[in-house]
């Protein structure tokens, strides 16, 4: 059961205090692949790995990214509008880093869309997916 979020009487709002993410966990369907995909192709270094478990940073973040598991289906796809995860997206300062790693990711064969403008933010991203089709951007702050 969902609870009720909505308030139906005054209460005070539980008002988290928190400096940001701490972490993200994605779930993938080729612990080998993914590993290949973020430490030799985006080349995050490792930070921690246990069988079926790798933890990178991404600056401050950690991304923990775990292997299938017996009750994960099998040939399941990342879908974006599923409820969860839409994507997960790097803050960049250097308009030349946003357009180096454009261009090191097409030269990796990685899919992208090159740099482009968010027309509602006015700010420049690349995005790009990884081999379970999981959404990245890499976004100017």
């Amino acid at each position: 059961m969902v609870p009720d979020i909505e308030l139906k009487e005054k209460r005070m709002s539980i008002n988290i205090q928190t400096p940001g993410v701490h972490h993200v966990t994605l779930r993938v369907s080729d612990y080998d692949r993914a590993r290949r995909f973020y430490i030799d192709t985006l080349g995050f270094s490792v930070a921690m790995e246990v069988p079926n478990l790798l933890i990178f940073f991404a600056g401050s973040t950690a991304i923990a990214v775990r292997g299938p598991e017996a009750q994960t289906p099998t040939g399941d796809v990342f879908n974006p509008f599923r409820v969860g995860l839409d994507h997960v997206a790097l803050a960049c300062t250097d308009e030349a880093e946003l357009e180096r790693v454009a261009a090191a990711l097409e030269d990796a064969g990685v899919e992208n869309t090159g740099v482009k403008l968010d027309e509602t933010l006015g700010k420049q991203y690349v995005a790009f997916k990884d081999p379970d089709r999981i959404q990245w951007e890499f976004y100017m702050v």
